[in-house]
Formats: structure tokens, C-alpha cells, sequence
């Protein structure tokens, strides 16, 4: 049976992700998908835009606080809603990528959550015989 890109954790007042990938590219485009899953109750089928993303950190566990973080920046600020991801790279200390989707009208949407921030809080990023696992909440 093959394994979901992420699973959804409850946590008191967070919501979190575990999120898995064969490669570190796929482990952060599923992160990114994840966060898609949380926030929002549908999102668009087909990808009509593209956005490039970045971010820096000082370690995978940072990097990915800042992925994710640079993902709901453009949803909280400029409307957009995305349905997929592509990962240019990964290098201990930089990930570059596209976002494919749409923006939107934000009262035109429906958010399943609130997600306010990407946090530190049992943050990890490892390998694993599979590939790659990570854990990450947000606070909402």
C-alpha cells in the first residue's frame, strides 16, 4: 500500500502536518500540499498561474518553516490559492520552486482554517528509510 504525501495532526490549538517524501523536493511540495489541505475546503483543479517561491534557513527544519511560511504569505496577502508545487531545489540552506494556481478573491473562498502561522514548535525534518519525513504545526 502506497503511503499519503502527508497526514493531517491534531494538537491543542495547532494543527499539524507529517509529511513524507521519497526525495527532499517531494517532501516540500508535499508540505506544501498539506498546507493547501489545511486551509482551504477546495482548491482550484487546474493550475492557471505560476508563482515562483524561495526560501533560506539556517537548517532543513528551517527551511521548511520559511517554505511553508513564504506559501501562506502570498495566500494571506495576495489571494492565491494553490493546487500544486514543483521544486526547483533543496540545498541545506535554500529551496527554490513554483507554486501553480490562482488568485482569487478572498471573501470569494471558502477557508477551512485559519491558519495564522508556521511554527517551530516539534518542528523535524529527517531521513528515513523511505526517503524523507517531517512534522510541522501551525498555529490557527
Amino acid at each position: 500500500m502506497e503511503r499519503p504525501p502527508f497526514e493531517i495532526l491534531e494538537h491543542i490549538a495547532d494543527v499539524g502536518l507529517k509529511i513524507y517524501g521519497a526525495t527532499l523536493p517531494e517532501l516540500f511540495a508535499n508540505a506544501g500540499q498539506g498546507l493547501m489541505a489545511i486551509a482551504f475546503e477546495s482548491v482550484p483543479a487546474e493550475p492557471l498561474e505560476r508563482l515562483s517561491l524561495h526560501a533560506e534557513g539556517a537548517d532543513y527544519e528551517d527551511l521548511l518553516v520559511g517554505w511553508l511560511s513564504e506559501i501562506l504569505y502570498f495566500v494571506d496577502t495576495e489571494g492565491w490559492i494553490f493546487s500544486g508545487f514543483v521544486i526547483q531545489s533543496v540545498e541545506q540552506n535554500k529551496v527554490v520552486g513554483e507554486a501553480l494556481g490562482e488568485r482569487s478573491d478572498p471573501a470569494q473562498r471558502t477557508r477551512a482554517v485559519a491558519v495564522k502561522a508556521v511554527t517551530y514548535h516539534q518542528v523535524s525534518v529527517r531521513r528515513v528509510l523511505e526517503g524523507w519525513e517531517a512534522v510541522v504545526y501551525f498555529d490557527i
